[in-house]
């Protein structure tokens, strides 16, 4: 999505750009050609990823041999560090600029790490207000360029023809059930939500937005007997729904910016686990939490990742009173400091991608 947004704002400075690279059905529509289809780099966890690497590796080599082919002017990596830092050493070795958008999260963990991106990009777009700062006294030239999500909109369709099109009840409460976007995610965090569910009761309606990097086949074989209705959107979901259960990830930030109360959580395997949490360097998991510097929404992980818990949690949040509100409150709050302040003097009101756009055309043009 995001690289589909920032496609779309160059191109409205240059029609005769060209794109070429990673990525999923959105940046094909505004006009990317994809090398490597952003499904196959799908991986999460430590341990999960070893019998992957062979073929990501694979594919890592075919987008490199395709650079050298058409030796691009200017290459932009969008998150995935672990597969796009080493595109990006390949592409400084080949005396191409880099750019990248949406920087990885090494304040989070590995923050060593940052000498990658001072060796082997030229200028670091990030996307939440502290990551300027961090980034900067380390070395790195970044600038805050406000969140991709900060300025979406509600749904503008009726709650009434939302529900007609996917057959749910209008008359009951409804709630999104997001357990992420990758397969062996949805695997560790899906059954709990499930079971979560079935302990709220047959009053509410649940809805599951399939992620573009998912098999709607795959996701329906998971359910069970608990009825769930899959939907293609996210936004819509949440942004006619009651709460959700939402899983960590940008997934998190939807959920606020739709105004949509929800409980954080998350799930990998033991050993993901016992490898991963050393080395965590923040006090919080949910990114909502995190820009606000306090807990605005619960976090249930690994072990606390229970259905009871989720479902106790949920029933706090779902009827009207001060813990409803008081995370209203909080995600308005973060909302705000998601968005980049304008520079001063300036009349219009640029989205992230825009200012990104700006910036990226500042390096092509040096």
């Amino acid at each position: 999505m995001y690289g589909a947004q920032l496609i779309e704002a160059l191109r409205r400075r240059d029609p005769q750009l060209e794109f070429f690279g990673v990525g999923g059905e959105r940046m094909r529509a505004a006009g990317c050609e994809t090398m490597v289809d952003a499904k196959d780099l799908s991986v999460v966890g430590i341990t999960e990823i070893l019998s992957h690497l062979p073929k990501i590796y694979g594919l890592y080599q075919h987008l490199i041999k395709e650079a050298d082919k058409r030796r691009p002017d200017l290459a932009i990596v969008i998150d995935s560090p672990a597969f796009n830092w080493r595109v990006a050493r390949q592409m400084k070795r080949r005396g191409v600029p880099v750019v990248y958008y949406v920087a990885p999260q090494f304040w989070a963990w590995r923050q060593g790490r940052v000498r990658l991106l001072r060796n082997y990009i030229d200028k670091a777009l990030v996307i939440f207000p502290f990551e300027e700062a961090f980034y900067r006294e380390r070395g790195v030239d970044a600038t805050f360029v406000g969140h991709p999500l900060a300025d979406l909109q509600r749904p503008t369709g009726g709650r009434g023809e939302y529900a007609a099109q996917f057959q749910i009840d209008p008359a009951k409460q409804w709630i999104t059930l997001m357990p992420g976007s990758r397969v062996k995610e949805v695997r560790m965090n899906l059954p709990s939500i499930l079971d979560a569910a079935a302990k709220l009761g047959k009053e509410y309606e649940f809805l599951l937005p399939v992620a573009p990097t998912l098999d709607r086949s795959f996701v329906h074989s998971l359910l069970g007997r608990q009825k769930v209705t899959l939907v293609p959107e996210s936004l819509a979901a949440l942004g006619h729904s009651r709460a959700g259960i939402i899983a960590s990830g940008t997934a998190t930030v939807e959920a606020a910016m739709m105004a949509t109360p929800f409980v954080m959580v998350y799930c990998v395997s033991a050993l993901t686990y016992l490898l991963g949490k050393p080395r965590v360097k923040v006090p919080h998991f949910a990114m909502v939490n995190l820009i606000a510097g306090e807990e605005v929404v619960p976090e249930l992980v690994q072990h606390d990742f229970t259905a009871a818990n989720v479902a106790a949690r949920l029933r706090e949040i779902l009827p009207d009173g001060p813990a409803r509100d008081q995370m209203l409150d909080g995600m308005a709050k973060v909302k705000e400091k998601l968005r980049a302040p304008e520079r001063a003097g300036s009349e219009t009101i640029r989205t992230p991608a825009e200012r990104a756009a700006d910036i990226i055309w500042s390096v092509l043009e040096f």
